[in-house]
């Protein structure tokens, strides 16, 4: 990925409604996780049919957020797809005047939401079964702000900041190294 950008920037409607799909995040989120990947191995990884897998694949190609990597293939066979982009952002408020957009955003925002309950279940049911030194580090909190329209800007920069410099000394070659998912949310209450 060195000559793409790290982060690809969503505008497209389009392109937001086609990586709403739950498999399509999930198969993108592997790719960015685990690296590249043949289509059967992602068929595996994710359960689910091979001629499925390689359909979402592409429907993630024609948008932009993943790519062939031909030179990890053994023969002509063989089809490795990587990750386009270490991260997906977009800007809700650009969305705001544009139906369109913001149904599409909307869509996206809700399917990735989904992904993260999926993902934090999953963690609910293996917990027991971790190493204790694991589970002493897991946290779930809310906090209940009052803030201003700017501050709540500012929160959401020093949110990434601290995301981006967790990313930065994050290594998977580490042998102590695990997986961790970090989820943050604010946003002002509508009530």
């Amino acid at each position: 990925m060195a000559d793409e950008p790290e982060t690809l920037h969503l505008t497209d409607p389009r392109a937001m409604r086609a990586l709403a799909h739950p498999t399509r995040l999930r198969l993108l989120g592997e790719l960015r996780v685990r690296g590249p990947q043949t289509v059967g191995m992602l068929s595996e990884i994710v359960d689910e049919a091979v001629g499925s897998v390689s359909y979402h694949l592409g429907k993630l190609a024609e948008h932009g957020f993943v790519r062939e990597a031909p030179e990890l293939a053994r023969n002509r066979r063989e089809r490795w797809w990587r990750a386009a982009h270490a991260r997906t952002d977009w800007e809700p408020i650009e969305a705001l005047a544009d139906p369109e957009r913001k149904a599409a955003s909307d869509l996206l925002r809700r399917a990735i939401l989904d992904r993260y309950v999926d993902r934090l279940r999953a963690y609910l049911d293996a917990e027991a079964t971790l190493d204790p030194d694991w589970v002493r580090g897991t946290v779930s909190s809310d906090s209940w702000l009052h803030l201003t329209s700017d501050e709540l800007v500012e929160l959401r920069a020093d949110l990434e900041a601290l995301g981006a410099r967790w990313q930065a000394r994050s290594d998977p070659n580490r042998s102590d190294a695990r997986t961790v998912t970090l989820i943050y949310h604010a946003f002002r209450d509508p009530r």
